[in-house]
């Protein structure tokens, strides 16, 4: 395939070892010196894409999505806080007919995380001895917090059934890539959920699978939804 990256920073550069590796092709890096304003989205800049892979910023996703899915180019989207802009986005990719694969994490384990604790959450909904908290640690540069990922875990304990009080915390320190904790409490006993990556690679090659997968297909996806 022929590739798109738009954000060219530590997963951008990861985006594209793994999908060199892979035998594809990067035609176009977009970052803050060349897209400040979108002026690097254009026709002849897409002519060739397959597929736009975006790890940008939160303030650029949605901008990002709309010219480039008026384009008719597909996207895999990485970029987290957004998310309140959900629904324009699922607007604009069936205006446009184009096949977008949405996650806040693309690492397969964090998937397979997420249906862990809804099974979780849903078994203890209706026992009110356990209380709850979610907690998440990023490297210090990351823009949002709480994370996506953390923000994804939270909305499946709720859509598992968990209806009580849910403490939220985030911390930001070093060079940490992500480590997110459900837990459950009562004066019996506690349960810990935990997943910590060990790096970015597995981020990157999730994204460029969905790349892959996505090529060619339209609608909505959610990454977990083609994996499992």
């Amino acid at each position: 395939m022929k590739i798109a990256l738009a954000g060219y920073g530590k997963m951008g550069h990861m985006v594209e070892r793994v999908a060199t590796e892979r035998g594809h092709e990067i035609t176009l890096r977009l970052d803050e010196f060349n897209n400040a304003n979108f002026e690097g989205i254009t026709k002849d800049n897409f002519h060739s894409v397959d597929v736009a892979i975006d790890f940008s910023i939160p303030a650029a996703a949605v901008g990002n999505i709309e010219r480039i899915g008026a384009l008719g180019v597909n996207l895999v989207v990485g970029t987290t806080g957004w998310q309140d802009r959900a629904r324009h986005v699922r607007e604009v990719v069936e205006k446009t007919g184009i096949g977008l694969v949405w996650s806040p994490n693309y690492s397969v384990g964090i998937n397979a995380f997420f249906r862990v604790v809804a099974e979780a959450a849903k078994l203890l909904s209706g026992i009110p001895e356990y209380e709850a908290w979610a907690w998440e640690i990023h490297h210090s540069a990351k823009k949002d917090a709480p994370s996506g990922t953390l923000l994804k875990l939270v909305d499946d304990m709720r859509a598992a059934g968990y209806e009580r009080r849910i403490d939220v915390s985030s911390s930001r320190a070093g060079a940490m890539p992500g480590t997110h904790e459900i837990g459950f409490d009562s004066s019996a006993d506690t349960i810990t959920l935990r997943h910590t990556a060990r790096g970015r690679e597995g981020f990157a090659l999730g994204a460029v699978k969905a790349a892959e997968w996505v090529r060619g297909k339209k609608g909505f996806h959610e990454f977990a939804d083609i994996l499992f």
